[in-house]
């Protein structure tokens, strides 16, 4: 959802800066048109980030199988990935 975000700020701020050609007195939409540019991209940035994150999950099980034998120890590692 944040890459799409990103995108259409983006989208929205280059609209403003390059296609219109409209002055106001008391708004540079160029100006916005640039803040929207960037916001965009640091969102997209930050999305890709948090995209590319992993979280691991790691659990350890002890169970004793055979007095004799002693203890056997399993552990098993999960890779999860985030919600999106």
């Amino acid at each position: 959802m944040s890459i799409g975000l990103g995108i259409f700020l983006i989208a929205i701020g280059a609209i403003l800066t390059f296609a219109l050609n409209v002055t106001l007195d008391w708004i540079d939409l160029d100006l916005v048109g640039y803040i929207l540019m960037a916001a965009g991209a640091v969102v997209t940035i930050i999305g890709i980030a948090l995209l590319m994150r992993r979280r691991r999950s790691v659990s350890t099980t002890q169970t004793l199988s055979d007095p004799v034998r002693g203890e056997q120890t399993t552990r098993r590692e999960d890779e999860i990935s985030p919600e999106l």
